[in-house]
């Protein structure tokens, strides 16, 4: 393991120890499903760059307040791996990229998105 891993975890540990049942997104074809299915059940998107400790910080006070998994569906994007898909989510939803972000889709639109540090799972059950 690498002294970066030992100091800030790796992404697989981070997956391992999360209590949200993430759905990777990983595909481009998943935002279509994502949006046409975010008109029975909300979608959450959070866009996290592994390599930002800002980032690692707010992804895991996210997981650390997150109870929302009956009510919503949760998808990570790991946009160093995938930064097609986040450019994707930017034109189709309207929203100016940043990460770390988290965006709210529901009847297929962004209806709520934050960075940084006004990522917060308490917020976004008031959203919902």
């Amino acid at each position: 393991m690498s002294v970066f891993s030992n100091l800030f975890g790796s992404l697989d540990n981070e997956k391992l120890n999360s209590k949200v049942n993430w759905i990777p997104l990983q595909h481009l074809g998943q935002l279509d499903e994502l949006a046409a299915f975010s008109d029975n059940k909300p979608a959450v998107i959070f866009k996290h760059s592994t390599r930002c400790s800002v980032s690692r910080f707010a992804l895991k006070q996210f997981e650390n307040e997150f109870d929302l998994d009956d009510k919503v569906d949760a998808y990570f994007l790991d946009l160093l791996e995938h930064r097609d898909i986040s450019n994707e989510i930017a034109s189709r939803f309207g929203v100016y990229h940043q990460s770390p972000q988290l965006l709210l889709i529901k009847g297929g639109k962004s209806v709520y998105d934050v960075s940084h540090s006004d990522i917060d799972a308490g917020e976004l059950k008031e959203k919902l």
